[in-house]
């Protein structure tokens, strides 16, 4: 049991099962995909790559998982993950970490978590990153 959902990034260069793509097997609702989303915003504003945007949003979420004392997360391509969960589905984005499409969504959208509040929780939980002058000066 969980709240499962995949995060898939959209690749028009490659067959749809060969996509980038992340499973969560909790905090898979939307309000909790928003907030990783809004971070990533944030953080990068958008991606070059799916495979790069893929990386950085898998980082986010597990620096989150990890302070939050677990992680259940796998990485793969859509056609290798259980995209058709029964719980959230799979949650189609753009190279700018939007939502533009869902599929196999077979319940109501959570609403546990305030998005503004866990992407606060979310940031917290990020690694504090030097600049490049910082790490040469050291």
């Amino acid at each position: 049991m969980g709240n499962r959902a995949v995060i898939a990034f959209e690749d028009k260069s490659r067959d749809k099962k060969d996509c980038p793509a992340i499973y969560l097997h909790w905090n898979g609702g939307r309000d909790s995909v928003e907030g990783f989303l809004a971070v990533a915003k944030d953080q990068f504003g958008s991606t070059h790559s799916p495979d790069y945007g893929c990386a950085r949003l898998t980082t986010i979420i597990c620096n989150w998982f990890t302070a939050k004392d677990g992680l259940s997360i796998g990485v793969g391509t859509f056609g290798t993950l259980d995209a058709d969960n029964y719980d959230n589905g799979t949650y189609w984005l753009n190279s700018k970490y939007e939502i533009t499409e869902r599929e196999f969504q077979r319940q109501a959208e959570q609403a546990v978590y305030l998005i503004d509040e866990l992407k606060e929780s979310v940031l917290a939980a990020q690694p504090v990153i030097k600049n490049t002058d910082e790490r040469d000066a050291a």
